[in-house]
């Protein structure tokens, strides 16, 4: 590794300089197409010159950061001023016992607990209150505990026997998502001897409590597997019950709330296809539903329909002559699943998104003008009664089901934010329509959400397409164009909904305004919004977000000298696309373990989740065309000798989903050679996996770090 001595850093006495990573070109050919690349060689991670690099890097970083300490330290203190760290989560009845968390001041993580529900009829949660102690209190599991001695610790599996007496619950201590699955008898506190290594995070019991159903990886970190545990017995005994070798599907295993029927589900990004088996018959054969059809998705929920046992089946098959693209439901006899009859038809407006069932009503959860929406359908003893959807009375919102776990309940409850709304969880009451508040995310120090306005605007693509963007601000920020973070997703069609956040009150306070993308690619706008944006029609993704931000700087929102762009894994590429398509937009780019070599990482099938991914980006190793398309935007193939944003890339070290070299290639390659004087960053934590650091403080500093270097480079630094 050689040495730029151009750059140095503004921490008095200590001088250090940007890493210039060396050279060693390595070729890469497909289609008749050579792509010599001079960085592949960081992908070797046990390689000490590897780790060295990375670490200048990370030297480099805080050399360059020092200035903003006091900054982030500020924001630091902000964040965790307005939180309530000692806290209590609304309690959710099941069974016997009311469940709910704890957090405490100065520790970490959560605790888990319970308190036995009064009686039969108790569907009231109990007021908790801060320092107020519980009678009969139990601790599940306390993960302060289990974190004690490690760098890194994500809690995966906690499962809950149906009878509550006992508990599985998995761990991971290194950040590869690769969890040891152990069990607690909650009656006694005892540990059992069962231990699981090497597990995905679920774990399911049966109805009688005597096995556990998990899954494990295959060497790409792909769910692959459903095994068969039963308590008591070794490992070696599990018994494998489902394995899908194709590699482009995920596997998972779950229970109807129902608690009847225990359904493996199999599914790729376009395709899936579910196994039934009564949960009281464990040791049973899964039988399938509807056998895989290309292209066609579908979901089921076991439901008690004039007294007959029915599935309902959400899917996107063709429904008379037409492809249901935004999803139908249809209802179906259990030991017939083929034999459906639609109940809710395809509608090009709403995208059907889930159906929850409960034993004498149905919730609804769909997607209306780029926003979630709820609606509860009574059952009633001839089928089903008048479908009422719920009113928020907001204009911008998300709102979905929280924790309902149990079959017959009389309430639902339910989580409702915006920009400008803390959580509030309810419980409504199907009978008479009432919403009743259960709590309402607490802000400390004032916070008054009259002091903010959240907006929806649109912007339109170069092909016509309007392209919603969402907006908060405070009432009082300055008139003029003003500083602003565009944050962008747009894949797997995923929805970037209005959601409270208490740390970015610090920005909001220091007059920036945010504002969320709704790309195609996204799912906001229904199915087609994805379609427009993935595999062969990728590049929308890419050039809706540099129209929304010509948009808000031709309406006078902002200016480009005073935005940031911000993604993170797929909006990672997004923003990475963006710096090479308009640089001249921005003044930073803040990309969070950044997917910016896809074309490499997709070709490679050993590489983890490849395979499963051509689905949604194409497969560049069969299909010329796809190659030559990805080569076209990916970021790391099309950097250039321009004067590019200033940039700020975040990555771990141990992440299984998106790897720390490409963002590591990619800053090499953009440092050896971009024009200009923007500043280039690149932070690895070195221990760490996709979802970045663990821990609420230590995840609340990497924000802070991050705000402060967004504000900075807006040219509004001040305390």
């Amino acid at each position: 590794m050689a040495l730029d001595s151009g750059s140095t850093t503004t921490n008095p006495g200590v001088a250090v300089s940007a890493p210039i990573a060396k050279t060693v070109p390595s070729e890469r050919v497909h289609h008749g197409d050579v792509f010599v690349d001079e960085y592949e060689w960081l992908r070797d991670k046990e390689n000490p010159e590897v780790i060295a690099y990375l670490e200048a890097e990370n030297a480099f970083t805080d050399s360059q950061t020092e200035k903003l300490r006091p900054l982030r330290e500020k924001i630091f203190d902000e964040i965790k001023a307005r939180t309530q760290e000692t806290d209590l989560s609304v309690p959710t009845r099941m069974g016997d016992y009311w469940y709910y968390s704890r957090s405490f001041e100065g520790k970490q993580y959560g605790v888990h607990c319970r308190v036995r529900v009064a009686g039969p009829d108790d569907w009231t949660p109990p007021q908790l209150e801060v320092g107020v102690a519980v009678e009969g209190e139990q601790v599940l599991l306390d993960s302060n505990e289990l974190a004690e001695g490690h760098d890194f610790f994500s809690l995966g599996a906690f499962s809950l026997s149906h009878a509550g007496d006992l508990l599985a619950y998995s761990v991971d201590t290194v950040g590869d998502e690769r969890y040891v699955l152990r069990f607690k008898n909650l009656e006694t506190g005892a540990i059992l001897e069962d231990e699981i290594p090497g597990t995905a995070p679920g774990a399911t019991w049966s109805l009688d409590g005597t096995h556990v159903f998990y899954q494990t990886v295959d060497e790409s970190w792909r769910p692959d597997t459903v095994w068969r545990h039963r308590l008591g017995t070794a490992k070696d005994a599990d018994v494998k019950v489902f394995h899908e070798p194709d590699e482009r599907y995920w596997v998972s295993i779950g229970a109807t709330r129902s608690e009847k029927y225990l359904v493996v589900w199999v599914g790729s990004k376009i395709t899936s296809e579910g196994w039934i088996l009564e949960s009281d018959n464990p040791e049973g054969e899964f039988r399938v539903l509807i056998p895989r059809r290309e292209g066609v998705e579908y979901s089921a929920e076991h439901a008690v329909i004039g007294g007959e046992d029915k599935l309902l089946i959400m899917h996107n098959d063709v429904v008379d002559s037409v492809k249901a693209e935004n999803f139908v439901l249809a209802e179906a006899p259990v030991a017939d699943p083929a034999n459906m009859r639609i109940l809710i038809g395809h509608r090009d407006d709403v995208r059907l998104e889930d159906v929850d069932a409960f034993s004498d009503k149905l919730v609804l959860s769909y997607r209306k003008e780029a926003l979630p929406r709820v609606a509860v359908w009574p059952l009633t003893a001839d089928g089903y009664g008048d479908l009422k959807e719920i009113d928020f009375d907001l204009a911008l919102f998300s709102a979905g089901l929280g924790s309902n776990p149990e079959w017959e309940q009389p309430t639902l409850r339910m989580g409702v934010t915006s920009f400008i709304t803390p959580m509030r969880v309810y419980d409504y009451i199907p009978g008479t329509g009432e919403l009743l508040l259960r709590k309402e995310q607490p802000v400390l120090g004032g916070y008054n959400p009259e002091d903010y306005v959240q907006q929806r605007d649109w912007a339109v693509a170069a092909d016509g397409t309007r392209i919603p963007v969402s907006l908060v601000v405070r009432r009082d920020a300055a008139p003029g164009p003003k500083p602003l973070l565009l944050y962008g997703y747009g894949s797997y069609e995923a929805s970037i909904d209005p959601g409270f956040s208490v740390a970015r009150l610090s920005m909001l306070d220091r007059g920036m305004v945010f504002a969320v993308a709704h790309v195609r690619g996204g799912g906001e706008m229904g199915r087609l919004w994805y379609e427009h944006g993935k595999t062969l029609t990728k590049k929308n993704t890419f050039t809706d977000f540099v129209s929304c931000a010509r948009h808000l700087i031709d309406s006078g929102v902002t200016a480009a000298d005073r935005m940031i762009a911000d993604g993170g894994s797929a909006g990672g590429l997004l923003v990475g696309a963006v710096a090479n398509l308009a640089p001249e937009l921005f003044a930073g780019i803040l990309a969070n373990v950044p997917f910016v070599d896809p074309l490499t990482s997709i070709l490679d099938p050993s590489l983890p989740l490849t395979v499963i991914e051509w689905d949604e980006w194409g497969n560049p190793l069969e299909d010329k065309e796809v190659y030559d398309y990805m080569k076209s935007y990916s970021p790391y193939e099309n950097v250039e000798a321009k004067d590019y944003p200033a940039i700020l890339a975040i990555t771990s070290l141990n992440d299984t989903r998106v790897l720390y070299v490409e963002p590591a290639k990619w800053v090499a390659k953009l440092r050896a050679t971009k024009t200009g004087h923007s500043q280039l960053l690149l932070k690895t934590e070195m221990s760490a996996g996709h979802g970045g650091v663990s821990g609420r403080y230590e995840k609340w500093k990497e924000v802070a770090f991050e705000f402060a270097w967004v504000l900075d480079t807006v040219g509004v630094s001040d305390l």
